[in-house]
């Protein structure tokens, strides 16, 4: 198995959790987000977000406002929905628990090892 492969798929799998915890800092357009997003190390690219921020205004959780730009065309500034605030706390409490879980499984993984060693 390809580890860069499982890598992506993990990525891809915390995408829209990332979308939304940091759309809950505040209103944000695209390449607002993209940039966030590479801060944190996840690499985004446009023809991924698009998709995603479209399917979750679609599910009712995000809305969007036209802005002008200063500097060109108006943005378009992405929020979280009232359902969209609701779902991220769901998503945060499962988070937790598979973060718990996980750590768990490692603690016991790190033992093992300093053990046979």
């Amino acid at each position: 198995m390809n580890i860069e492969n499982m890598k992506s798929q993990m990525r891809k799998g915390m995408l829209e959790f990332c979308v939304l915890l940091q759309l809950a800092k505040g209103d944000a357009y695209a390449s607002e987000i993209i940039t966030k997003m590479k801060e944190a190390h996840l690499i985004v690219m446009e023809g991924t977000l698009y998709p995603l921020l479209t399917r979750l205004k679609n599910d009712g959780l995000l809305c969007y406002r036209w802005e002008e730009s200063p500097s060109g065309p108006p943005r378009k500034y992405y929020s979280l929905t009232q359902s969209g605030r609701e779902f991220l706390f769901h998503l945060e409490s499962s988070w937790h628990e598979l973060e718990k879980s996980v750590n768990h499984l490692l603690q016991s993984h790190d033992n093992q090892n300093t053990e046979i060693q």
